[in-house]
């Protein structure tokens, strides 16, 4: 299972993410968790005792020139555009509660730059959705630009995640835009920060064609994960309760869909 999370910044994408992957490591599941958001929090909510010890993978310079052959910062047009990458994930992730962390980084010059860095990245991520048979949960910047053509079939479920409010819903269409240009059509929305049915409403009329996983309801325990007053996994019940509808919901999508190309 291929599971990549998106969204406007600040709607909850990445507290999905760890739910998501906090329950299925409880199902016995491996699971790569990565953290592919410049703003990268994912190993905070999860409850990373030193977060900023984790080093991103943009940031091994060395590794980086070894596996495309070009030495970053210096004019050299030529490299290896799809370098080895597939013992990356086991040697330098990040093990914590059974989940396996891994952050990307950000590419100076945005992922559109046809640099060595880039290259590593796009290679990182097409090993971790095409070839790995682990469960892998990304945790995506507000929009699909770690997605390319070549990766898209790959993606079991891309879920963006809305919460109640105008802007929000936008980027949820725009992304939808982007991902039918590259073939995704495995989408799915979940709504969060859900105060009153007055909230569900508004995101099933606003976003009507769109498949709805599950919605989570504004909890003060989210509050207090984010505050740090306490560990991820006391959130409460009722938020993987939620988490697990959605996560069923998406099973059953996938079901039917092999059932249907089967």
């Amino acid at each position: 299972m291929k599971i990549a999370v998106t969204g406007k910044g600040g709607t909850g994408k990445t507290t999905l993410s760890a739910g998501l992957a906090t329950l299925l490591v409880s199902e016995g599941k491996k699971v790569f968790a990565i953290d592919a958001d410049p703003d990268a929090n994912l190993a905070l909510t999860l409850g990373h005792p030193n977060p900023r010890s984790i080093k991103p993978l943009i940031e091994m310079k060395e590794l980086i020139e070894e596996r495309t052959g070009a030495k970053i910062g210096s004019f050299n047009p030529y490299f290896k555009l799809n370098p080895r990458v597939d013992d990356i994930p086991d040697r330098y992730s990040v093990k914590h509660n059974g989940i396996n962390l891994m952050l990307m980084g950000t590419v100076r010059g945005g992922l559109g730059c046809a640099c060595p860095e880039n290259a590593f990245l796009k290679a990182m991520v097409s090993n971790l959705i095409l070839r790995r048979e682990e469960v892998v949960i990304m945790d995506m910047e507000a929009g699909i630009e770690h997605l390319g053509r070549a990766t898209a079939k790959g993606v079991d479920q891309l879920v963006v995640v809305v919460e109640p409010g105008l802007r929000s819903i936008e980027t949820a269409h725009r992304i939808r835009e982007l991902a039918q240009g590259i073939g995704i059509d495995n989408l799915g929305v979940v709504g969060n920060k859900i105060r009153n049915s007055a909230d569900r409403d508004l995101i099933k009329e606003k976003l009507t064609g769109f498949d709805l996983l599950g919605f989570i309801t504004l909890s003060q325990r989210i509050v207090e994960v984010d505050l740090g007053k306490i560990a991820f996994s006391e959130i409460g019940d009722k938020f993987f309760g939620e988490v697990e509808a959605i996560m069923n919901r998406i099973k059953e999508r996938e079901h039917g869909s092999g059932q249907e190309e089967h």
